[in-house]
């Protein structure tokens, strides 16, 4: 059953990238089929006292992977909106769904305070397949990413906390306090713990000749170490642990890092495809069904009301995120494996005591609120990203230099999608602190281009000292990627012929610097709106999509061009011209703004919907 389970579960990780569509919908579904209210082949009975050992281990390496992956940089990204998900944002989830399951079903403050809990969670079990077929902005992944690690944690320990203190033993608000304080103590120490040692045997290099094996290994015995360590003292204290280990490994300089992170993947994408189709299998559709009314009401404050607070609480202020971004926080928080091994292992017990009454109510609210957030919010994560155009094309600059970080700020400032490719470890850092999402790597090797996302690059951008480099750079994207839109700094204009053979738009950056100094002198204003955008000055070519403008005169359109902006333009290469008042405009005609940033921008989604 275990072997089918991992066949099962890998096949569908390859059926969601295949489709573009979130790993977790289909891991729902395989475990429905396989539990007992379908073929009958998983039940509680099938892992006998193991699954808890079992889905445990699991969720340390899946916590530890995710936590691993968060660098410091990277959250600091969104280090606003991370912090308020995490704490104001959990907390008026945390009690909003304590109050709507207590209201709605009738349920103990008891039994819904541990619901409230349990559904705090997020968690990468669900946020990372979503990010794998929805690409984000860097601020918006690692919001989603931070929320998930960290309300993980949080909601695994208040969970049990209030299930040993106040369910079982009605000890007491206070009493719940310190035994929540105590459980994220022991976790942490044990999560610093692990690191420590697990650093010092990295940076002794124990065993040369085999660097690598060893470095993967030791980082993830950390997993699973300080997982143990944790849970012999205190239980659920073991995934604060895994996370702190995770968080603390993942922000050292450690040596073999590629690999690691590349090991830590495939253990993670094994042991989620058992954890998930396993724990699916095991959903009680009966305890569903005996929520009624009260457990669809519960989803809909969940999903239309609670999220869309906390993502307005996280966002409101924070300039970065724009409103497509507000919406689509509000629009994806899909519960993921923390609730559901929790939740399990508190009904079984509740039964056995023989409260089968809460079990009923616990498993059912929980696993419907689930299974909902995640077909709907996980399922259709793509179309809803789509939808509000969070995954805009990107544009991928390979050089992170001078001449690369001018341009990002330049296309970020535009409200373009910047991806900056370099492999100097003093370029990388002063382009990610100015808050560029940077990939790390060779861009002539086809690998790392892919990983940055060149696939779905509108514009690709070869940027470095070096014309071979960018000439390989520009073949590749030409060739193999079939990108439309590739430009190119050429630093020796005797090379510009190679680059024009290829149909890529060449910059001669002698010439370049000789056209903005002749600007300068003798069109100083002019010069001011075309390169000093941030001075709230911009001009814009677009190509005319909007068909309720197309047939109409210039003349016709003042009310639809906004105040502070004129059309100075028409037309490409020698067709170039000012238009008159009387020219008709055409679909697909290419017009130029000028003037305020604002009214720019404005008049840009007028007249190019589709953008």
């Amino acid at each position: 059953m275990v072997a089918l389970i991992l066949v099962a579960g890998i096949g569908v990780q390859l059926l969601a990238r295949r489709f573009r569509i979130p790993s977790v919908v289909f891991y729902l579904g395989l475990g429905l089929l396989l539990g007992p209210e379908v073929l009958g082949l998983v039940t509680v009975e099938t892992f006998g006292d193991g699954l808890e050992t079992v889905v445990g281990l699991s969720v340390a390496i899946i916590v530890f992977d995710g936590a691993f992956a968060l660098r410091f940089e990277r959250i600091r990204e969104a280090s606003r909106t991370s912090l308020r998900l995490v704490t104001i944002g959990a907390v008026v989830t945390f009690l909003g769904i304590s109050v709507a399951v207590r209201v709605l079903e009738g349920a103990a403050w008891e039994i819904a305070l541990v619901v409230g809990a349990l559904l705090v969670a997020t968690g990468p079990t669900v946020i990372t397949p979503i990010l794998e077929v929805v690409r984000v902005r860097e601020h918006v992944a690692a919001a989603l990413e931070t929320e998930g690690i960290i309300n993980d944690v949080t909601a695994a320990i208040a969970a049990v906390v209030i299930f040993e203190t106040m369910l079982l033993d009605d000890l007491g608000i206070s009493q719940t306090a310190i035994a929540f304080v105590e459980r994220a103590g022991v976790g942490v120490f044990a999560g610093l713990l692990a690191t420590g040692l697990i650093y010092f045997l990295l940076e002794e290099e124990l065993t040369l000749e085999q660097g690598p094996q060893t470095a993967r290994f030791l980082v993830f015995s950390a997993a699973i170490g300080s997982f143990a360590l944790a849970e012999a003292v205190a239980a659920e204290a073991g995934i604060a642990a895994a996370a702190t280990a995770g968080i603390a490994l993942g922000n050292l300089d450690l040596p073999h890092r590629e690999t690691i992170e590349e090991f830590a993947r495939d253990a993670t994408l094994i042991v989620l495809a058992f954890v998930f189709v396993s724990l699916a299998a095991l959903i009680d559709l009966g305890a569903i069904r005996q929520l009624g009314g009260g457990g669809i009401l519960l989803v809909v404050v969940v999903m239309f009301v609670l999220r869309p607070v906390v993502a307005w609480i996280a966002t409101v202020g924070v300039e970065r995120f724009n409103r497509s971004e507000r919406l689509f926080l509000a629009a994806v928080g899909p519960r993921g494996i923390i609730p559901a091994s929790v939740a399990t292992l508190f009904a079984i017990e509740l039964a056995t005591a023989g409260n089968q009454t809460a079990s009923q109510t616990l498993l059912g609210t929980v696993f419907i609120v689930i299974g909902a957030t995640d077909v709907i919010e996980a399922g259709l994560a793509r179309q809803i990203g789509e939808r509000l155009g969070v995954t805009p094309m990107r544009t991928i600059i390979v050089g992170g230099g001078r001449v690369g970080l001018a341009l990002a700020t330049r296309l970020e400032q535009r409200g373009e999608f910047v991806v900056l490719i370099e492999d100097d470890e003093k370029q990388k850092r002063k382009a990610r602190e100015e808050g560029f999402t940077v990939h790390d790597g060779d861009g002539t090797e086809v690998d790392v281009l892919r990983e940055a996302g060149i696939e779905e690059a509108k514009i690709v951008v070869a940027a470095t000292r070096d014309d071979n480099v960018n000439l390989l750079i520009c073949q590749m994207a030409r060739t193999k990627f079939d990108v439309e839109k590739v430009y190119a700094r050429v630093n020796d204009p005797q090379n510009m012929d190679a680059f024009q053979a290829l149909s890529v738009t060449a910059v001669d950056s002698p010439m370049a610097t000789a056209f903005a100094i002749d600007n300068e002198i003798e069109r100083p204003e002019l010069a001011n709106w075309m390169y000093d955008p941030g001075d709230g000055h911009d001009i814009q070519e677009i190509e005319m999509t909007a068909d309720s403008f197309a047939g109409r005169a210039i003349r016709d359109l003042n009310e639809e061009i906004p105040g502070g902006c004129l059309i100075a333009e028409i037309g490409q290469g020698e067709d170039s011209h000012v238009p008159d008042p009387d020219e008709v405009l055409k679909l697909g005609d290419h017009i130029t703004f000028l003037g305020d940033a604002a009214a720019v921008k404005k008049a840009v989604r007028r007249f190019h919907p589709h953008d």
